[in-house]
């Protein structure tokens, strides 16, 4: 693909929080490619389920996320990212919402699928995943009045999807695999 653009993806070095992620450099072979991730947007009792966690920026709310895994569908991606943040079982009924986020430094692009469903119970004696501090309830003004704590823009406007009836049937999804 001579003069086309391309993404070379290298493992990202960045730490605990991106260990997971694609760097995306442009070169003259390269074609562009964003970072698939997933989110839970998990309501009880008018609150929201975030955990805190450790980022190069400092301590950040998130919804539990995470990257999509090689051959995974995103609704899996969506249970297992829950589980492996929360130690609860969550599964997703609906999708709320398709983002496309390019972090400020432009370095990365996000293309987030934020998934609204039931939670489960929690695993006994499972450990929260390398950098979650906790497990937080939180309702949307206290999410509003903490913006700059957020780990990007997406955990608010999900929420405010979620509030607004955002609910598509996971029947748009396809996995072929």
């Amino acid at each position: 693909m001579a003069g086309k653009m391309r993404a070379l993806i290298q493992p990202s070095l960045a730490g605990a929080d991106d260990n997971r992620e694609c760097r995306q450099v442009r070169a003259k072979d390269a074609r562009w490619c964003p970072n698939v991730t997933v989110a839970a947007v998990i309501e009880r009792d008018g609150r929201f389920m975030l955990v805190e966690e450790e980022t190069d920026a400092g301590l950040r709310f998130n919804q539990p996320a995470g990257h999509l895994d090689d051959g995974e569908s995103l609704i899996a991606a969506a249970s297992r990212e829950a589980l492996e943040e929360t130690a609860h079982h969550f599964t997703p009924e609906w999708l709320v919402g398709i983002y496309q986020w390019p972090r400020p430094d432009g370095a990365l692009t996000y293309l987030r699928f934020a998934f609204g469903g039931v939670l489960g119970d929690a695993v006994a004696g499972r450990a929260l995943d390398t950098g979650i501090q906790r497990v937080v309830w939180m309702t949307p003004d206290e999410l509003r009045a903490c913006v700059e704590r957020h780990r990007s823009p997406l955990v608010m406007q999900c929420v405010d999807d979620w509030l607004a009836g955002c609910r598509h049937p996971l029947s748009l999804l396809r996995h072929y695999g």
